[in-house]
């Protein structure tokens, strides 16, 4: 056995072909979840003694009942976990609500510490990072209650209390500008990818 360029331990057969077996040392890894499932399958992983992280958003929703405050992970199926892939793979795959540790055939790759840190940067480990809707000028929005309900328009004018906004709309064939209420407002944009801006 050897450990080769990338990290991987090897094994010779015979005829010198490389058969990788398994990564060598401590890494994280990204590990696919059960179905909305990832908090548990961290949690269920976390306590058998692996690190883990599973970044996680808070926003708003548009629903039948209105607007609902979600919580979800940031990146949807996916958490990450550190570990001895040699010693510790049997007790991160098995936990309760782990689907799989991501991988490409044989080979599964580590996640670069740096881009662990970065992500924690922006998005801390105790706490979700909330996502407010906060309209300005420019952004696209649907109107979910009122006159205008299921109208798509852009934001012209934010009012100085932040309560109320202008819309350019398209209306029965002509553009036409109103002012609506915050509350009766709801982004076009994914929650994760205002996360992420």
């Amino acid at each position: 056995m050897f450990v080769s360029k990338n990290g991987l331990a090897c094994t010779t057969i015979a005829a010198g072909v490389v058969d990788p077996v398994v990564p060598s040392g401590f890494g994280w890894y990204c590990l696919r979840a059960k179905t909305k499932k990832e908090q548990m399958a961290a949690g269920a992983v976390g306590e058998r003694g692996i690190e883990t992280y599973c970044p996680l958003i808070r926003f708003q929703r548009t629903t039948r009942r209105g607007r609902i405050w979600f919580q979800e992970a940031l990146f949807p199926g996916y958490f990450f976990a550190r570990f001895d892939y040699a010693t510790a793979y049997r007790a991160a795959v098995y936990a309760p609500g782990v689907a799989t540790i991501v991988s490409f055939g044989d080979y599964t790759p580590r996640v670069p510490d740096e881009q662990i840190d970065a992500v924690r940067r922006q998005f801390a480990d105790d706490a979700p990072h909330v996502i407010e809707f906060a309209p300005a000028v420019g952004d696209t929005v649907q109107v979910i209650s009122g006159p205008f309900q299921g109208l798509v328009g852009m934001v012209t004018r934010v009012s100085s209390s932040a309560e109320r906004v202008r819309l350019l709309l398209e209306f029965l064939g002509r553009t036409t500008e109103a002012e609506v209420a915050v509350k009766a407002l709801a982004t076009t944009t994914d929650a994760r990818q205002q996360a992420l801006a």
